[in-house]
């Protein structure tokens, strides 16, 4: 073949190679943009009762206008089918243990873990017994949703990408979205805490573990009652380090706890001012709820508006966020009032010892005699591969799930696993008029317990527990597996309204929660305690809010961004005390760069990535040994959380007991000492040196599609959100960490929404070609106010009704 003819040969190949990639991207491309939400014009669809106009702004912004909220509903659940179906159907797949379904085995462990609380059948038997308004509601959204996911031209990108097909949704399926909130915010239904806990028990003596599990009065902020009693230090003839031998070896260390920029727990902020000191008269509320943060964000801002004989001027028109796979707006304003919620970190769930018959395996002690388990074959459908099937046994109690540190047993009673923990009341907060009157409804709502904080355009705040089902114990103590099998013991029922607590209209005009304990005394018993946060973040809010007595929306906002490091300056004392007298070089840098304190998390300090570093290595230091002794006994232990044992730890740091320190230590001294060169080691090999350490390094957004890992990485770049830098830390306001933060920023006083302020990671759509697809994102990383009302219209779609 001559040079010539080889030369046409190749660009003969080129030209096809370059033709059928072309075909490729332009066929993908095609699919791509079939499976975008449709904007403008006029559409025919059943169901409706009269026209619905569906307006987007620049950002995505819905506003819905109809002539009921019935209308709205179903316009509702359209947009959300056809800009969010694939996120709507992974939450109920996860709550309902069907994730392997739709993406293969590697999903099973996730299924196996919640197929065992048979949520769909615990959603199915609520759905039964909703009032017949309620399941009217949900019938009309879920007419909404498969009429969205029909009229789109291709379906949802991902179901391409996986090569399945999207099932249509079921007015159960609403529910089972309420069921992921309530694995999300409570722990997955697995009360690891509580088991954690009992090994710590079982190992070692009662007063020692009372000391290691303190709260710390140092840092707590109760909204009402008294902070806790200081920490009590066990003296040697409790425990003693020293006899027990119990030296630390270097894998224990590596192994004990932190809590390090990685951990990150399901929490937020809420707080209010009173009229009385805000620039309009009318209160002021700000929202931040921190959740783990993917694309598209969990929340879509919407904005609804029909008639309503009970709003001002007879039209209601609410605005804030709702939940994509609910009816409902979960955090807004409707003109009069103003709500937000918070994770209240009560204990909502119990271990209870099921004690078998020695004769009889199936069957188990009850008062007064024996009950039968109930078996369940569950079979999880697993894409491309066998089904599996789980064999769950359920007692009057809940399904057993784990064994007591005896091998007893043990069955797990949650609130989640009963069917009256499930209904649509929220939707009422639509039209409530004031503080008085949405705190009425927070004892009805169906969902995971939450703070309650409102504000209303007359002035008035308040704070109360929202969530129907706070169980009533009886004897015996919940923060450890119990025995439920005698009369009289075990939960007794339901919290009417009346023992909720509650306040309204504080002397100062200032509300805040941010996960922390917010009462004591009775109403603590009441709510019990599943891992209050510590109370730095809510302490910094309280104190942020005292600061000032003139506030606007964007005042509220710059609390929601404060990242001055309160809560570590202690430790950067204690760092710098440390290393004042040392002649190591590697030392030295680190008290040079310490030494000037920023005071603040941010991106580029230095200052705050090394001190945060300390204070981890120091816990870890501290409590290995205690580690090291139960994880004799108990492999799988950890650490309680979502807890903090900030308590234990300073307390030991400032009095300095020898019967707790680590044998492997000559003194306290040491032990800080060998902390501090643990974190010059381990960040001084790395490029450029302790000097390059700032705290963007490793504190960045990670805010990812759940399907880029499995394409290229260049095509997993395209769907994910920047990964930008981030300021903040957990034990302040501005909460961030890789993949978890402010999922949005809400600040509004309630008639005066032109004012107001709602930010969110992410955009309103999962589709990459859409407009919307990041729109705002840049402005919740920079912390610039984004307008709560929607700017002017840039589409408009008309539903009518089909002839």
């Amino acid at each position: 073949m001559t040079t010539q003819a080889r030369f046409r040969w190749l660009r003969a190949l080129l030209i096809l190679v370059l033709i059928l990639a072309s075909g490729l991207f332009a066929t993908g491309w095609w699919l791509l943009a079939g499976s975008r939400a449709q904007l403008d014009g006029e559409l025919q669809v059943a169901g409706l009762g009269h026209a619905v106009t569906i307006r987007r702004d620049a950002l995505g912004t819905v506003t819905i206008d109809g002539q009921s909220r019935d209308d709205v509903t179903f316009a509702l659940g359209y947009v959300h089918a056809q800009e969010r179906f694939f996120p709507m159907d992974l939450m109920r797949r996860m709550a309902a243990g069907e994730l392997s379904e739709l993406v293969g085995p590697a999903a099973l462990d996730t299924d196996l873990n919640h197929r065992r609380h048979r949520l769909r059948a615990v959603v199915q038997a609520a759905y039964a017994a909703l009032p017949p308004d309620q399941r009217h509601t949900l019938e009309i959204y879920r007419d909404g949703v498969n009429a969205g996911l029909a009229h789109l031209r291709e379906k949802p990108w991902e179901y391409l990408l996986l090569d399945t097909q999207p099932q249509p949704w079921r007015p159960e399926d609403t529910l089972l979205v309420i069921a992921a909130m309530y694995l999300d915010l409570q722990g997955d239904g697995r009360n690891e805490r509580e088991l954690d806990i009992a090994q710590m028990r079982a190992t070692l003596p009662g007063p020692l573990v009372d000391f290691l599990l303190s709260p710390d009065p140092v840092w707590e902020a109760p909204l009402t009652g008294h902070t806790s009693p200081s920490p009590v230090i066990p003296a040697a003839d409790v425990y003693d380090l020293r006899r027990a031998g119990m030296q630390a070896s270097a894998e224990k260390v590596a192994r004990a706890p932190t809590h390090s920029v990685d951990i990150a727990y399901p929490g937020s902020n809420s707080f209010a001012v009173a009229g009385t000191i805000s620039r309009s008269g009318s209160a002021i509320l700000a929202n931040d709820m921190h959740l783990g943060l993917r694309v598209p964000n969990i929340w879509s801002r919407a904005r609804l508006r029909y008639p309503d004989p009970t709003a001002p001027k007879g039209q209601r028109d609410a605005i804030g966020v709702t939940l994509p796979g609910t009816p409902a707006l979960v955090v807004g304003s409707n003109g009069q009032i103003a709500w937000g919620f918070t994770n209240s970190y009560g204990d909502w769930m119990d271990w209870v010892r099921v004690l078998r018959d020695p004769h009889d395996s199936s069957r188990y002690k009850i008062p007064g005699g024996w009950a039968t388990l109930e078996k369940h074959a569950e079979v999880i459908r697993i894409k491309g591969s066998p089904a599996h099937t789980l064999d769950v046994e359920d007692t009057r109690w809940g399904p057993i799930l784990a064994k007591d540190t005896d091998d007893t047993p043990l069955a797990l009673a949650w609130i989640a696993d009963q069917p009256r923990a499930y209904n649509l009341t929220l939707m009422q907060l639509e039209h409530a008029s004031s503080t008085s009157a949405a705190l009425d409804l927070g004892a009805q709502l169906g969902m995971p317990p939450q703070n309650l904080v409102v504000a209303d355009s007359a002035g008035h705040i308040g704070w109360t527990i929202a969530g129907n089902s706070i169980p009533l114990r009886a004897d015996f103590d919940p923060s450890q597996p119990a025995d439920w099998s005698q009369p009289d013991t075990g939960w007794t029922g339901w919290a009417a309204a009346s023992r909720y607590p509650r306040i309204e209209n504080p002397a100062d005009g200032r509300l805040w929660t941010a996960n922390n304990r917010t009462a004591d005394g009775d109403e603590l018993a009441l709510l019990g305690d599943g891992g209050h946060d510590l109370g730095a973040r809510a302490q910094q809010i309280r104190d942020d809010l005292r600061a000032r007595a003139d506030f606007g929306p964007a005042n509220l906002l710059d609390i929601q961004l404060d990242d001055h490091a309160v809560f570590l300056t202690r430790w950067q004392r204690l760092l710098q005390t440390t290393l004042s007298h040392t002649d190591d070089a590697a030392l030295d840098s680190l008290r040079q760069l310490t030494a000037a304190w920023r005071n603040e998390a941010a991106t580029d300090s230095v200052d705050y990535r090394l001190v945060h570093a300390f204070r981890d290595e120091v816990h870890k230091l501290v409590l290995a040994p205690f580690a090291a002794q139960i994880e004799q006994r108990f492999a799988d232990f950890e650490w309680p959380g979502p807890g903090n044992q900030e308590a234990a730890v300073w307390a030991m740091l400032q009095q300095q007991p020898a019967n707790l320190l680590d044998p492997g230590y000559r003194d306290w001294h040491a032990l800080l000492l060998q902390a501090a060169k643990n974190v010059a080691a381990t960040l001084g090999k790395s490029s450029g040196g302790l000097a390059a350490r700032n705290w963007g390094e490793i504190n960045h957004a990670s805010i990812d599609h759940p399907l880029a890992r499995a394409l290229p990485a260049f095509l997993g770049r395209f769907l994910d959100m920047p990964d930008d830098p981030l300021p903040g830390d957990h034990n302040m306001p501005r909460v961030a960490a890789p993949g978890f933060g402010a999922s949005e920023r809400f600040d509004v006083s309630p008639g005066h929404e032109d004012e107001g302020i709602l930010e969110m990671p992410g955009g309103q759509s999962d589709n990459p070609l859409s407009p919307f697809y990041g729109a705002g994102h840049e402005d919740w990383v920079k912390g610039r106010p984004t307008r709560l009302l929607p700017g002017s219209d840039r589409h408009t779609l008309t539903l009518l009704p089909a002839t």
